[in-house]
């Protein structure tokens, strides 16, 4: 039987970060957008940039501030498939994350950068 994806780990800038079930990869690239003129439509290439979403959950003696960084740095998303994707000048994006109580301290975390180099193992 062929396995599928199953479980994704993410390391940021050499450190491990362990994920929640859920965690995305949106590869980054050249895109194609509509652009209708006349009675027509064809079509502009547009650059969209990678995304990778996850949630993690604080511990106990775990610095949350150690997770919030302002600067780029390398991200890794390695699946259990055998693929990888590390994306060189990834940062996290938006505001600081809202630590949730009662649920296992979790952290939303949103990086975004270029285009992910594919490697397979």
């Amino acid at each position: 039987m062929t396995q599928v994806l199953g479980i994704i780990d993410i390391v940021w800038r050499g450190r491990t970060i362990p994920v929640e079930k859920g965690a995305t990869i949106r590869l980054g690239g050249i895109k194609n957008t509509g652009v209708t003129y006349g009675r027509t439509v064809g079509r502009a290439g547009e650059f969209q940039g990678s995304e990778v979403n996850a949630t993690t959950n604080l511990q106990r003696g775990q610095r949350a501030t150690d997770l919030f960084d302002e600067t780029e740095g390398e991200l890794q998303v390695r699946c259990d498939t055998g693929q990888t994707f590390v994306i060189n000048d990834a940062f996290l994006e938006g505001d600081r994350p809202v630590i949730t109580g009662g649920e296992g301290g979790k952290i939303p975390l949103k990086w975004m950068g270029g285009v992910a180099e594919e490697i397979l193992a």
